[in-house]
């Protein structure tokens, strides 16, 4: 009885140790680029309808945070399952989130920020070139 008891508690503390270890896996990417010669991410974002935090956080670990680590036959991800938008605006010189809101039928403030999580509160980091999701 000992014994079993404690081989009972062995294997659960066996079980708990494995299940508290597993790292859980981003969904499966639904779309992929292989990267050409002259590319960056905006210009990838642009071209495959695809925002540049989308694009990042598909990303995470493959493209640093400059994306200057790209190479020609790079296979990336665009978007994974359940997470990718394809609706996007590339920012204009004199872009606000108030002038993109009021392009885009329906898209709020607060669904431009939710959409892309790297526009801070105050909505003064967007930039020219940088591509943003628009989906309502």
């Amino acid at each position: 009885m000992v014994f079993t008891t404690f081989l009972f508690a062995s294997l659960v503390a066996v079980a708990m140790t494995l299940t508290s270890t597993v790292v859980a896996q981003p969904p499966p990417c639904v779309r992929t680029y292989t990267v050409q010669e002259g590319d960056w991410c905006d210009k990838i974002s642009a071209a495959m309808h695809v925002s540049t935090y989308q694009l990042m956080a598909a990303n995470q670990g493959a493209i640093n945070p400059e994306c200057t680590n790209l190479w020609v036959g790079q296979v990336i991800c665009l978007g994974r399952q359940g997470q990718d938008c394809t609706s996007v605006l590339v920012v204009q010189p004199g872009n606000t989130c108030e002038t993109i809101t009021a392009l885009v039928p329906g898209l709020t403030y607060a669904i431009l920020r939710a959409n892309n999580p790297n526009i801070n509160e105050a909505c003064t980091n967007l930039y020219p070139g940088e591509v943003l999701c628009v989906q309502c």
